[in-house]
């Protein structure tokens, strides 16, 4: 069985920004190169998993999504990182109505694990809200980190709060 780190994209990868579409908006967070590569060496696969309710609120359209998807996969490669692929989530409750992969619900990852193997159990969650968290958790990950850069969160299921992404590697090594 595979082992994965399943990343959030907004906030994770890049800064957060409200429905980010366009590459010209799209900045990387620092240190998201150097987690996937130590990761990548330890034979993680690496998989997104992100809610993009954009979508069903008519801001931009899966082809928007999928321009930039592709572009994000592109520069991952350009640095030697193989994203595995991207799981999203078009849904927004108020809207389409409830489903099975908009975080906190771990439809995302358990497709993933469907798809390629995957020993949830040993995986990783790293995501910026407690929804990311509960999804991990929701899906059977035991080890989830929460990346709050403004250190605001004093609470949170996830195994560590982490203000920086090199502390999630760093913790390992």
């Amino acid at each position: 069985m595979n082992k994965a780190l399943f990343l959030d994209r907004d906030g994770v990868i890049n800064i957060e920004k409200d429905y980010l579409f366009k590459i010209e908006d799209f900045e990387f967070i620092d240190g998201i190169f150097n987690l996937c590569n130590y990761y990548q060496k330890l034979g993680f696969i690496i998989i997104v998993v992100t809610n993009q309710s954009g979508i069903d609120r008519g801001y931009y359209t899966e082809r928007d999504f999928d321009k930039l998807t592709d572009w994000m996969m592109n520069y991952f490669s350009s640095k030697g990182i193989n994203l595995k692929k991207v799981y999203y989530c078009p849904h927004h409750p108020n809207i389409s109505g409830e489903c099975s992969c908009r975080k906190p619900n771990p439809g995302m990852l358990l497709k993933a694990s469907e798809e390629f193997n995957i020993d949830l159990k040993n995986s990783i969650m790293i995501g910026d809200k407690e929804r990311d968290v509960l999804a991990g958790i929701n899906a059977g990950l035991t080890t989830t980190y929460l990346l709050d850069e403004s250190k605001s969160v004093t609470v949170s299921k996830a195994s560590k709060i982490v203000s920086k992404l090199e502390e999630v590697y760093s913790v390992n090594t």
